[in-house]
């Protein structure tokens, strides 16, 4: 017996195409109608999970720091980030007198794209994914990339120093860092033999990678929670946006809507890497098996897919928001010196004995 949960999420998007083929007659009216039903309900769920994540930030900065967090507006501080939203959007959006207008009005926009299209090829749950091509990964890697497009054209399009200043900075990182993010993909890809979401999901059903991968898994985890924190720009390597040096570093000059818009594409890039993470490290929406525990994984399958997802994903969100209140922020000297001098080497090193465990089998 499946979760009653589960049954109605893998017939639900069932029932809107045949509803939509019986109203539309089919072909690429209703193709199209289905992008944009979908685009919609993507973008609503994304504003949603962001104002979550928003909050939990805040309560476990409370938290590790010994204090409350929000709790003056509404219950427990909950429309805390609900207020700040409209406070940002009743604000004056100013663009700078010497600015370059379309580059400066263009560049959140590419930045909040490039952090949407990376959420397509994700299992939301067994059944619920956009977009199940078949190189998932390598596309994921790709579009998160163009994130620095519009970063640097923030920067200089801006007309200001402290914004070009950081607009390199964070072009140099993201660059730089990418390197360890892709090696620790290829050692999950490796022992998968595929870069499909969901052949690496399914390749879990006897057990998490993390788990039956040995050490070099465990490694190639570690090495990619450091290496995303740098990608998306989180402290401590927030050296494109620290405050005591650049202001607000490659949107210094931006208010309202657009300032907004980053802030977006921050939240939205940070659930993609925890949700990469908990996909090709923990299994994604497979449950806990324990070998032949045939009770014991029954009880497991009862919890829906989609549980499973969102707890992983948040659990490596909570590690990643850690980061920000434990560790001092880096200098660009050791920042750049933690990628080329330790995390490289390592990720190196870590794949050859991947394929070494892959080639002779010995993963569980």
């Amino acid at each position: 017996m499946k979760p009653l949960l589960e049954i109605s999420l893998s017939g639900f998007a069932s029932q809107i195409d045949a509803w939509l083929n019986a109203a539309l007659g089919g072909g690429t009216l209703v193709v199209a109608t289905e992008m944009v039903v979908t685009g919609v309900v993507l973008l609503g769920f994304l504003v949603v999970l962001c104002f979550f994540l928003g909050y939990m930030e805040r309560k476990v900065a409370g938290f590790i720091e010994i204090r409350l967090g929000p709790n003056r507006v509404g219950p427990k501080g909950s429309l805390q980030i609900v207020a700040d939203t409209v406070k940002l959007l009743m604000k004056e959006g100013i663009t700078p007198a010497s600015s370059d207008k379309f580059l400066f009005h263009l560049a959140p926009v590419i930045v909040v794209t490039a952090a949407l299209l990376a959420v397509a090829p994700i299992a939301f749950a067994k059944n619920l994914q956009i977009w199940d091509l078949n190189i998932g990964l390598l596309y994921v890697s790709a579009v998160s990339s163009l994130a620095v497009i519009g970063i640097l054209m923030a920067g200089w399009s801006s007309y200001n120093k402290y914004s070009l200043l950081g607009a390199m900075r964070s072009g140099a990182q993201i660059v730089s860092y990418e390197l360890s993010v892709g090696l620790s993909l290829i050692s999950i890809v490796a022992l998968t033999g595929s870069l499909k979401i969901s052949d690496i999901v399914m390749a879990q059903q006897d057990g998490w990678w993390i788990f039956k991968g040995h050490i070099p898994v465990l490694i190639s985890f570690v090495i990619f929670l450091i290496a995303s924190t740098a990608e998306i720009n989180r402290a401590p390597f927030d050296l494109t946006e620290a405050e005591q040096e650049l202001t607000g570093g490659y949107h210094t000059e931006y208010s309202g809507m657009k300032f907004a818009m980053f802030l977006l594409a921050e939240y939205i890039n940070l659930f993609v890497v925890s949700a990469i993470a908990a996909t090709i490290f923990l299994g994604g929406w497979m449950p806990f098996h324990l070998g032949h525990w045939q009770a014991f994984n029954g009880i497991m399958d009862w919890i829906p897919s989609s549980m499973w997802f969102m707890g992983k994903t948040l659990f490596v969100v909570f590690i990643i928001m850690q980061f920000r209140w434990t560790f001092p922020r880096l200098r660009i000297d050791q920042l750049l010196n933690l990628e080329w001098k330790y995390l490289l080497p390592i990720s190196m090193v870590n794949t050859i004995l991947v394929a070494l465990i892959t080639i002779m089998g010995w993963h569980f």
